[in-house]
């Protein structure tokens, strides 16, 4: 009277093999779930008893432990629903089937017996392939994408109804997606960049920033450009791998927010009035927050003046380890948060300091102490300083708007496939470490002995040498240049990177 199934439960992003077992003995009738479980799956005890009792199945007579393994693990949700009501069924001999520990159960049931899905359902299946599940049987879920992976079989289930049948060995037809994958994509919802008149410097360098995941600092007066620039970045990144679109699926499925053009990076945009918690991630029961929900995308932080000081702060530690660890007193999940950071402000409160056409009303303290707002730690995190200034419509030599989206997008890919094929992982400039990317692109003495020197006449801290060299890096890429040349690293000092 004693049996086991497998199931997955969740930490964040990270997920854990939950052992389900389940003992029935002779006795008062009594139902007990044991394990760190919360109030969702202390509740599944009455959804189990009413949809085995909708099959016909009767409980009464039996005194039930359900202990939920590893027991010092908290148990959330009611993904267990499905595997409790399994292995229950084996427990009373009312299923009679040889079900290995590589066969995984998830899933929430109906009274009526049928099996929903959950959320988290998503990352519990990436997790699932990750623990070496072979076989799993899940819900059907029209916001699922397509789940094809090697060395798991994903069999799509209604009811417990067919479960049944499927583990005694009797036909029943799995349910797969007919919606086709295109169904995914729909139209590129970015701005085009031949849509922007002028601004020649400024796509270059956000082409540099997009071949080697750089971050960039726009400043400029108000009305130059920079919120549209930064919109229309996502529209010269790469199309999302498949296993780039699960992550981001997944995140979205954890935060409850719906993400419907997959094949896309992420663009998010929050205002400055959004709080420390919503930016980083967090609350009682600890949820992705928005840099979370850009990964493998775009943050874009417009007026980053504005932001509290404290939440600008808590970017430095996601800018350096593409990671977030939110710690709280039950619990401490970490998610990813690899993004490309754009953030622009104005050179001052009133934002004309510099300009030619408007007078700035701003005293020197105003304009120090506003600057002061970005600290020197996170200032330092910027790989690229961007200075804008109004562009002229009615200026003839702005006619021609310059290359289109498409075009960059490509040179922007090849150079990412060179990146990837030389650190043998789907990483960039910007991430890789240090000592691995001078193994793989050495520099030569003459160079070495240039930036010595413009280092000590510029006063260059070692954060910024080495800045210079993965944006050159990067920009010898898109030049199809297998090393740094010469010319990249003083297209890097144009850029005004320090």
């Amino acid at each position: 009277m004693w049996a086991r199934v497998t199931s997955i439960g969740l930490k964040g992003m990270e997920g854990y093999r939950v052992n389900v077992e389940v003992g029935t003995y002779v006795g008062n009738d009594s139902f007990k779930i044991v394990g760190l479980p919360d109030a969702a799956v202390k509740e599944s005890k009455e959804r189990i008893i009413a949809a085995l009792s909708s099959l016909g199945y009767v409980l009464s007579g039996n005194k039930i432990i359900i202990n939920l393994s590893p027991a010092d693990q908290k148990k959330m949700g009611p993904m267990f629903d499905f595997p409790m009501a399994i292995g229950l069924l084996l427990s009373l001999h009312e299923l009679e089937a040889a079900i290995p520990e590589d066969t995984g159960f998830l899933g929430a049931l109906s009274l009526d017996g049928s099996v929903q899905p959950v959320e988290g359902l998503l990352p519990a299946v990436l997790a699932a392939k990750r623990q070496g599940i072979r076989r799993l049987y899940i819900p059907f879920d029209d916001h699922l994408p397509v789940l094809d992976f090697e060395g798991l079989e994903i069999i799509y289930i209604s009811s417990l109804k067919d479960v049944i049948g499927h583990l005694s060995g009797q036909w029943v037809p799995s349910f797969y997606k007919k919606i086709e994958e295109e169904s995914c994509y729909g139209d590129n919802r970015y701005l085009d960049f031949q849509q922007i008149i002028g601004h020649a410097r400024a796509k270059c360098a956000l082409e540099v920033v997009a071949a080697g995941e750089h971050h960039v600092l726009i400043t400029g007066p108000p009305g130059c450009g920079k919120s549209l620039l930064a919109e229309s970045f996502p529209s010269i990144l790469p199309p999302l791998t498949k296993e780039a679109q699960l992550e981001v699926l997944s995140l979205y499925q954890l935060s409850r927010t719906v993400y419907t053009q997959c094949h896309l990076p992420p663009y998010r945009n929050p205002h400055h009035s959004a709080s420390g918690v919503a930016i980083i991630g967090g609350g009682q029961f600890p949820k992705p927050g928005e840099i979370s929900l850009a990964h493998r995308g775009v943050l874009f932080l417009d007026e980053i003046g504005e932001f509290s000081k404290k939440t600008l702060d808590m970017l430095r530690q996601p800018l350096e380890n593409s990671l977030i660890t939110i710690s709280r007193t039950h619990a401490s999940i970490t998610y990813p948060a690899s993004f490309v950071l754009i953030a622009a402000m104005n050179p001052c409160p009133c934002g004309y300091a510099g300009s030619n056409s408007h007078y700035c009303t701003c005293s020197p303290k105003q304009i120090r102490s506003y600057q002061n707002r970005l600290s020197g730690p996170l200032r330092d995190r910027f790989d690229i300083n961007l200075s804008l200034r109004c562009i002229d419509i009615n200026d003839t030599t702005m006619a021609s708007a310059g290359e289109s989206s498409k075009i960059v997008q490509e040179r922007v890919k090849l150079a990412r496939e060179r990146q990837y094929d030389r650190y043998g992982k789907e990483v960039c400039n910007s991430r890789i470490s240090y000592d691995v990317l001078l193994r793989a692109s050495p520099l030569s003495g003459t160079q070495q002995s240039a930036i010595q020197q413009q280092a000590i006449n510029k006063n260059w801290s070692n954060r910024t040498q080495i800045k210079i060299l993965r944006l050159a890096r990067t920009i010898s890429d898109l030049q199809a240049n297998p090393d740094i040349t010469d010319q990249s690293i003083c297209e890097v000092i144009k850029l005004n990177t320090v």
